[in-house]
């Protein structure tokens, strides 16, 4: 049989508002319309979150849902950043639970091929924990007195980039006889990481009694990453997967606080230690998820400073109460942690020059809020070797400390040519050269003669070229210098350059004066012959007197 047309006045869809409650596709069991397009909005009391689960399902199955499609938004509808998935085939959705009281489901078929639809149950939940699930019989859990329902909600399905789960009542005392499972992950596709920012249970050898469980899986037969009780906070927890099972009981007496963790996917915080890298928002260009945060931490050898290129970035707008970057908005923080100095905030749509971080730790922020989303943001950064430049009327003299590039040789450091590498000199690699030598050249600047030369450092590893340029400069009337680096992350991408050096010093490794003073010998035969000259011209006049 054909499904029915879909009249132009046909019924589905709606605002939901009672605790609980029951909806389907229209004319489910039977066949759905053609051209339907149904969006249910589901409002529980604030303070609250929906929890949604589907006893049937069956849709027109497309590889990418581009037919029919039953999608499933974690607030208002329509916002993508709020996107939790989209489904066809016969698969059904896994159990949601919204992160605040809202929750919008659209259900859409196209004009080809009719399936027998979807059936959906929802309740309203408690925004302390998730869903009761995995525990009890699928029918039983939604009879109206079964236990689960009049238990504390707990467990579920998290299918976000990063959240925060708790033990039931937290930071009240948990209760007793609980059993609670999180399947998290499924939205990215590296590992998850899992952080207890507070933990306190009932102890005991083993872990008998009452204990959290995790593993490296989204089931139990996955390997057993740990299992912790007591007072002492576990471990940081990596998995190997895109998925991690966490499982919380409870034991008929003895109770504690409980636990507080926060989870996140690789995209969404990374350490980078190499000298240049690049990084977006999760799921760039596309619109990122909401209720981020989102941390990239740099860290470089000491003496570094790190440069940002920001080559993209769109994010939500400014307020329009305060002006302010009150909604998503990316942060930087000099020295790699949220209370260091605060280098930047940035919000809408910028093209922003780039900064650079006064020490070699640099922490980037990315937080977003409930709705609206956008673009997001793809940065590079380049390691600004620390270096001490200066040159007098005929020679540059530049020195690096050897710490800062200790995988290097030293050829792999070189003014203009190759056959100008820096040479070791205690702690230091040194170039002294005279301006006739080394590829330097004389340029006319803004009315000023300068001298210039390209100094190149060579990271190259096997056939993976990596060079960076940095651009050396001297004024020999005022025996200025000053270095730019020219080429770093992606040099056709960049095309800008900015001045790194406003007398460059490392930590701990200070120039030495008194050594370039003795190697001004330019200045100083320069002096030595306008005294001599003075003194021949009085010995001659004292003679012409003398006479």
């Amino acid at each position: 049989s054909h499904p029915p047309l879909c009249p132009p006045g046909i019924k589905c869809g709606g605002v939901l508002s009672a605790p609980s409650g029951n909806f389907s596709s229209p004319n489910f069991p039977g066949l759905y319309p053609y051209e339907t397009e149904c969006m249910w909005l589901i409002v529980v009391a604030e303070g609250s979150s929906v929890l949604l689960s589907f006893s049937h399902f069956e849709l027109e199955y497309h590889d990418t849902c581009a037919y029919d499609y039953l999608q499933v938004y974690n607030g208002a509808a329509r916002d993508r950043g709020n996107l939790l998935g989209t489904f066809c085939g016969h698969s059904p959705p896994p159990t949601f639970s919204s992160a605040w009281h809202v929750m919008a489901v659209i259900f859409r078929s196209d004009r080809h091929v009719a399936k027998h639809g979807f059936a959906a149950a929802y309740r309203k939940g408690s925004r302390e924990g998730w869903w009761c699930q995995s525990i009890c019989p699928s029918i039983l859990c939604h009879q109206p007195h079964h236990p689960c329902l009049l238990a504390d909600a707990c467990g579920g399905q998290l299918t976000g980039l990063s959240g925060e789960i708790t033990s039931p009542r937290y930071p009240e005392s948990y209760p007793n006889d609980a059993e609670c499972h999180w399947s998290i992950g499924g939205a990215g596709s590296g590992p998850l990481t899992l952080v207890f920012a507070d933990f306190q249970m009932e102890g005991g050898q083993g872990c008998g009694f009452d204990y959290v469980a995790l593993f490296d899986g989204p089931t139990v037969t996955a390997p057993r990453l740990g299992r912790y009780c007591g007072s002492a906070r576990p471990p940081r927890i990596i998995s190997s997967t895109p998925r991690l099972l966490i499982i919380f009981k409870s034991d008929f007496n003895i109770g504690g606080r409980g636990f507080k963790a926060h989870f996140y996917s690789g995209e969404c915080q990374e350490v980078f230690t190499a000298v240049k890298g690049n990084f977006s928002s999760p799921q760039y260009p596309n619109f990122y998820p909401n209720n981020l945060k989102c941390q990239w931490s740099i860290h470089l050898p000491l003496g570094y400073r790190i440069k940002v290129f920001f080559l993209d970035m769109e994010l939500e707008g400014q307020s329009s109460l305060t002006g302010g970057c009150d909604y998503d908005h990316l942060s930087a923080f000099d020295g790699g942690t949220e209370n260091g100095a605060l280098l930047g905030r940035w919000c809408g749509r910028e093209s922003l020059a780039p900064i650079t971080s006064h020490s070699n730790r640099l922490l980037l922020v990315l937080h977003t809020d409930r709705n609206t989303a956008k673009r997001g943001f793809s940065i590079a950064y380049v390691g600004v070797v620390p270096m001490n430049i200066s040159c007098t009327r005929t020679d540059f003299h530049i020195q690096i400390p050897v710490q800062s590039l200790a995988q290097l040789e030293r050829n792999r450091i070189y003014l203009g040519t190759p056959s100008c590498a820096a040479r070791v000199v205690g702690r230091n690699f040194k170039i002294h050269t005279r301006f006739d030598t080394c590829g330097t050249e004389s340029q006319r600047r803004n009315n000023t003669s300068v001298i210039v030369s390209t100094l190149y450092i060579d990271f190259s590893v096997g056939d993976q070229e990596d060079i960076h340029q940095y651009e050396v400069q001297c004024e020999p009337k005022r025996k200025e210098a000053s270095v730019t680096l020219i080429a770093g992350p992606d040099s056709s991408r960049l095309r800008q350059a900015e001045n790194l050096v406003d007398a460059q010093q490392w930590e701990g490794e200070a120039m030495d004066v008194r050594e370039i003073k003795s190697q001004d010998t330019s200045d100083i035969v320069f002096i030595s012959i306008c005294i001599l000259a003075g003194l021949l011209m009085v010995i001659a006049v004292v003679g012409l007197v003398l006479l």
